[in-house]
Order: structure tokens, then sequence, then C-alpha cells
């Protein structure tokens, strides 16, 4: 028997269904919170890692704040082109709201050079400027969490809609964290090593789907 005679045919419109069936079966019995679910379900989704069931943290209502933030029209900032592109901006479009990334402008490669900061950071600086609320979806720098978390803390800013803190990897990311959990402000948060832009984009994702009525899409 080859390898194909074990696979199960599936039409191309039915596998994201399928593959929500499957996570809820796999998480058996367990019990996520109704509100974060779609949110909990969609980073399993495109990660295919359960760990997220555990590790994702909401501050009180924060997908509920997201979903109605978006519907009204605010604009999502990311910290890489991989998370902007991720975001489905079909439907961020539509409730008014754009994706904005810096990194490769050169006013931000200017700043960044002449005062030895990333240009994670300083594309922080140049969303603050907008001047109005914003979601902000970090999956790569932790220098961008703590760029937010030192203006914030400072008052140099408009208070973020959401701040999605999921950057991956091993220098100050589970650092730049907790530093985000320890805000009064809404967030949505994987605690420790994990994330990065696929799972960024696909928590806004969620939250965009929630706020057109289709967890779905």
């Amino acid at each position: 028997m080859s390898g194909l005679d074990e696979l199960t045919f599936v039409k191309p419109a039915d596998i994201e269904g399928r593959s929500f069936e499957i996570i809820g079966h796999e998480l058996g019995q367990r019990k996520l919170d109704p509100e974060n679910e779609p949110v909990i379900k969609r980073v399993i989704h495109t990660t295919a890692d359960f760990d997220y069931a555990d590790t994702l943290t909401f501050s009180p209502h924060a997908t509920t704040i997201g979903v109605k933030a978006l519907a009204a029209g605010t604009s999502i900032v990311t910290d890489t082109k991989m998370a902007q592109a991720g975001i489905n901006k079909r439907v961020l479009g539509r409730f008014g709201g754009e994706a904005y990334n810096f990194i490769s402008d050169d006013e931000t490669a200017r700043r960044a050079k002449e005062r030895g900061l990333t240009r994670s950071a300083i594309s922080m600086e140049r969303a603050a400027e907008l001047g109005k609320p914003l979601v902000f979806a970090i999956g790569n720098a932790p220098t961008a969490l703590v760029r937010l978390y030192e203006m914030i803390s400072a008052g140099e800013m408009v208070e973020p809609a959401l701040i999605i803190g999921v950057p991956v990897g091993f220098v100050n990311v589970v650092e730049s964290k907790e530093l985000i959990l320890g805000l009064d402000v809404p967030h949505i948060v994987a605690r420790g090593r994990k994330g990065g832009s696929n799972v960024a984009a696909a928590i806004c994702n969620a939250l965009l789907y929630l706020a057109s009525g289709n967890e779905r899409g």
C-alpha cells in the first residue's frame, strides 16, 4: 500500500472546516473560554500547535475589545511585512481600517541608524505619530514590544486599542511579553518563546472574522 492510499479526499472548500473539526476533537473535553475560543483555535489551525491553548493569555475581554475596535475601523500596525501580508485586508478594508508597516521605510532606517535602535523599535514610534488608537500585532521583534511599553508607560502615545504580543525567539522574548502583561492595556500575549508573524496575523484574522460575523472568514 502506498502513502497515497492512506490519504483522505477532502474537497478544497471543505479543508478548513475539516481542520477545525479535528482541532475540536483533539482538544477533547477541554473547556476554553467561549469568548477567546475562536482566537485560540485559529492560532492552532495556523500552527498545528496545541500549546497555544495554554500559553495564549488574554487581558479581560481583550477579544471583544479587539473585535469592536476593528469593526469601528481601527487600523493595524505590524512589526514585519510577513504579518502585514498575512492579514485579511479585504475584511479589514471593509471596516475602513488599514494594515501599516514602517519597517522598510527610509525614514525608519535613518532614525534607527542615528539612534542605535532597531528598525522595529523605531517603527513603533512611527506608528505612535499617527496619533490615533491602533491594534499592534507584534510577531517577531521583542524590541518593538519594549518600545511600546516605554512609550505607553511614559504617556508618549495614544493608548493602543489592543496589543498582540507574540514574538518568537530566545533573546528578550519572554521578558518583553511579561512587560506587556503588566500594562493596563488590552492585550493578547503568547507566553514563553513561541509565536511568530503567522501567529500575529492569525489573531488579527480571528478578530476580523468575528467582527464580520463569521468565525471562519
